[in-house]
This record gives structure tokens, sequence and C-alpha cells, in this order.
């Protein structure tokens, strides 16, 4: 795995297609970033339960067999 921001930077700007649009490699760096955040607050507890966060946002509960 990739050690620098730069070399992940280039990991995925070579994954991309040649007809990849600057908004595609937009997204993917906002992914990435999202994914690493996500996982920083995890690692350091700043988590909810999906049940906290769905009756904050007013959701139910998805039927049986439904993905969440």
């Amino acid at each position: 795995m990739p050690t620098t921001i730069k070399e992940e930077a280039r990991r995925i700007v070579d994954a991309l297609p040649d007809e990849a649009t600057w908004e595609d490699l937009m997204y993917r760096l906002y992914v990435r970033e999202a994914v690493e955040q996500g996982m920083a607050d995890s690692d350091a507890g700043r988590t909810r339960p999906t049940s906290d966060v769905r009756a904050r946002l007013g959701l139910s509960r998805p039927a049986t067999g439904d993905a969440a």
C-alpha cells in the first residue's frame, strides 16, 4: 500500500480509464478522503449506532431483506 499522499494520488490516477474526466478524478479523491476520515473516526471511537442515526434522521427501519 502506498505510504505517501503523492504515491496514493499516483495510484488513483493510474487506475483511471484513459477517457476519465477531471470530475471522475475529483470524485475518487473525495471518496478516498471520506473513507480515510471515517476510518479515523471509527478508530478514535467517534461512532454512533445505526439505529441512533436513523432515529435522528427520522428514517424507519427497512423491511426485512432490504439493504440498509
